[in-house]
């Protein structure tokens, strides 16, 4: 098992820039910020749903796992972390985008 995928699980999630990421939510796809309610309230992407990177896998349980799903924190840490978790859960298409910043 390589270091990457003992950190993300099988399969690790794409990691994408903000031109795809806004092409993907404008085609539907649900945008996730997983940093704190905090940061969250300090400003985010318009649209983003707030599922704190530590309220996952529980908090994750209101989103469909059919749907494709981009994720974002600060800088791109907790984004990945995110991602793979919710790809562990069975989440269909995940993309990382990494930082706020990149969007």
């Amino acid at each position: 098992m390589s270091f990457f995928s003992s950190l993300f699980g099988a399969g690790a999630p794409s990691t994408i820039d903000g031109p795809t990421a806004r092409k993907l939510v404008a085609e539907g796809a649900l945008l996730v910020d997983v940093r704190t309610p905090g940061e969250y309230a300090g400003g985010h992407v318009q649209g983003a749903q707030n599922v704190p990177v530590e309220t996952l896998p529980a908090g994750a349980a209101g989103l469909s796992k059919d749907k494709v799903v981009v994720v974002y924190c600060r800088s791109g840490a907790r984004s990945a972390r995110a991602a793979g978790i919710l790809r562990g859960e069975g989440f269909a298409t995940v993309h990382d985008l990494g930082p706020i910043s990149a969007w």
